[in-house]
């Protein structure tokens, strides 16, 4: 299940980005190509089991789909490929393509709580 390295991939990568003292992370935002082989609610269960322990814990996992877009190198028409991808050119039924979109995969945003993270104090 390779949801879980990109589960641990996401979490690493935001934890990298949080500033000391920030608040907790609320919700991660993710571009996800059709093509990319991911399953969604699989990695929203791998992003929760993850996150716990760390400013993360907690945080919604938001996914977009991103649709599979092909051009014709021969003709230069656009279409969409869907899934599974048909490659040949609808206008030409030429097969030199170019792959446009959908083997994205890539944070698009993190929203962090108003609130800093305060760090255990001794009273």
């Amino acid at each position: 299940m390779h949801e879980m390295s990109i589960a641990m991939a996401v979490v690493d990568q935001v934890e990298q980005a949080t500033a000391p003292g920030a608040g907790r992370v609320e919700s991660v935002h993710l571009e996800v190509g059709q093509l990319a082989g991911v399953v969604a609610d699989s990695l929203r269960f791998c992003f929760d089991l993850v996150c716990a322990g760390t400013v993360l814990e907690g945080a919604e996992l938001v996914t977009d789909t991103v649709p599979a877009r092909a051009r014709c190198t021969d003709c230069g028409t656009g279409w969409q490929v869907g899934s599974p991808p048909d490659l040949c050119c609808p206008a030409c039924d030429g097969s030199r393509t170019e792959l446009l979109s959908g083997r994205e995969l890539r944070i698009r945003s993190v929203r962090w709580a108003d609130e800093p993270v305060l760090a255990d104090q001794e009273g």
